[in-house]
């Protein structure tokens, strides 16, 4: 079955199958129990305090290889689906780590009929001649691990054709929750006699792969993963989806749910992530020039001090970090960016959980989905601020990027926004954390600052690109009509919110997770085996 006709079959029947479901939120505990308890009898499980809860993670590191075989344990041959944002570096990744622990486990790459991505699987070392690459359901057929990582529309749209092909006992392995979110959408679920798990890194593929060969001298270093056991028939599959975060080189993986993953994720990259930090930089790269400075230095002030500035410090000292190294006039132009940003940033975010939750934003991606041939992903980065940006960066001078107050205020409150709206719908630190901050300063924005904003977005997955292209608009929109309007007509500011900010849990959450961060900064100019996505 040709996946362009699968997918234009389910495009033109599902997205009636769509309906919003209510929204249940989890309260977080605050008592001394841990949250997302799980067990290992091979990996190391430990308690990590965020604010007033207790969670528990495991901790990853090269020097945890050899016990992949026996996480791994029953798996003789893992089918690597796809060859998208995620799994290029998945299965360099596993299939490395699995060499280096000396594992008895073949890595094959899964790929539809005719696909051009048959040529850079072969580029990376998987080929026809050593068995490792071939049709996608002649591998799903042969696999114990199914790692399903085409796109979230072409799972949608052949997920039963999938759990057809794949034999009795195997495991499919996920990377995101949207396949939950489409089933539970049209009263479907998985079949009850596989077991079925996630690994899902906070970050996008590149950056999987990239960090791991840039940790590989000083204990491993990769982008730190959500997993969950959405079902465990076997009674092993803990222990599998732990071995294959720590194949992939995460520095430390949480449990969450594929509920609270696609919930969690599709928001994030539509919020902070990728569509509000290109809105942000969008209408202060205007707003500055109004106020008379040149294109060159309002794109210094607005998209470089993010990228080349208040992420750094976020990154290794955390959020209130921005805000505490600032003094007399610039720590008064922050509150008032912050004041009068927070809350029009809320409504655009709320608005997306919102969508997101209901299954609006799933129908969205699999609409858009029907539209690409006729409307292919056009580029995002034509616009006179990133033209200038091209220029800026050319003459960059990296050790004396200026931190904008006013732009770190916006930036902050919208990171604020965010972590509020997904601690008010129940979802731990952990999650929270990662996918409000870490994914965006320590994976996402070095792509920003190295090539602007298309290389960062289009690194990305299609539901990823979708999101941010439809909503990074609206926070431009209600940044200018609201914010800057507000700070403009001297409205003042609101203490008791920055009162909040100063005080808010989540700061020491974030240096808790500061503490687990990737051994080394990601370098993108650096030499890989990774391919990055540059559209023409």
């Amino acid at each position: 079955m040709k996946l362009s006709i699968a997918i234009g079959a389910l495009f033109a029947s599902s997205a009636a199958a769509f309906a919003p479901s209510a929204v249940v939120p989890r309260t977080v505990s605050t008592s001394s129990s841990a949250l997302n308890s799980f067990s290992s009898t091979i990996f190391d499980v430990r308690d990590v305090e965020f604010a007033d809860t207790k969670e528990q993670i495991v901790k990853g590191g090269r020097d945890l290889f050899p016990l992949l075989p026996k996480a791994f344990e029953g798996i003789k041959e893992v089918g690597v689906i796809g060859w998208g944002s995620q799994a290029p570096a998945q299965a360099q990744n596993l299939r490395d780590s699995l060499v280096e622990a000396g594992a008895d486990i073949k890595v094959r790459i899964g790929l539809r009929e005719g696909s051009s991505s048959f040529e850079e699987a072969r580029e990376v070392g998987f080929s026809e001649d050593a068995d490792t690459l071939g049709e996608m359901f002649d591998i799903i057929k042969k696999s114990d691990l199914v790692m399903l990582l085409i796109s979230d529309a072409a799972q949608a749209a052949l997920y039963k054709e999938i759990f057809a092909a794949m034999k009795p006992g195997a495991t499919l392995g996920l990377s995101h929750g949207f396949l939950l979110g489409y089933l539970d959408s049209i009263g479907e679920k998985f079949p009850e006699d596989m077991d079925v798990i996630a690994v899902c890194p906070k970050g996008m593929g590149p950056s999987v792969r990239r960090l791991y060969e840039q940790g590989k001298e000083v204990n491993g270093a990769g982008i730190n993963a959500s997993f969950a056991v959405h079902q465990d028939k076997s009674g092993k599959a803990t222990e599998l989806a732990l071995g294959w975060g720590v194949a992939l080189g995460s520095p430390f993986m949480f449990e969450t749910t594929l509920s609270s993953e696609y919930r969690s994720d599709i928001y994030g990259e539509r919020g902070i992530l990728l569509g509000a930090v290109h809105g942000i930089v969008e209408s202060l790269y205007r707003r500055y020039q109004r106020q008379g400075m040149s294109p060159e230095q309002a794109f210094i002030e607005s998209s470089e001090s993010i990228t080349g500035n208040i992420v750094k410090t976020i990154s290794t000292q955390g959020i209130k970090a921005v805000y505490d190294n600032l003094e007399g006039d610039d720590k008064e132009v922050f509150k008032q960016a912050y004041s009068a940003s927070y809350l029009p940033a809320k409504e655009i975010l709320q608005e997306i959980y919102d969508e997101v939750s209901s299954g609006n934003e799933i129908r969205t991606v699999i609409m858009h989905g029907k539209r690409i041939s006729k409307y292919p992903v056009g580029k995002i980065d034509g616009t006179d601020t990133w033209q200038v940006g091209e220029k800026v960066r050319a003459e960059r001078d990296e050790e004396n990027i200026p931190l904008n107050p006013f732009t770190a205020g916006v930036y902050v409150a919208t990171m604020m926004a965010q972590i509020d709206v997904l601690l008010e719908a129940g979802h731990p630190y952990s999650e929270v954390i990662n996918e409000s901050v870490i994914e965006a300063v320590d994976s996402l924005c070095p792509y920003m600052h190295y090539r602007g904003v298309a290389f960062m977005v289009d690194n990305c997955s299609f539901t990823a690109k979708t999101g941010s292209r439809k909503w990074a608009p609206r926070f431009d929109y209600i940044l200018d009509q609201l914010a800057y309007t507000a700070v403009d007509n001297g409205k003042p500011v609101d203490e008791d919110l920055i009162s909040a900010f100063e005080n808010h849990e989540v700061h020491g959450a974030v240096i808790e997770c500061c503490k687990l961060r990737p051994t080394v900064d990601i370098s993108v100019d650096s030499a890989s085996s990774t391919k990055e996505i540059v559209i023409q």
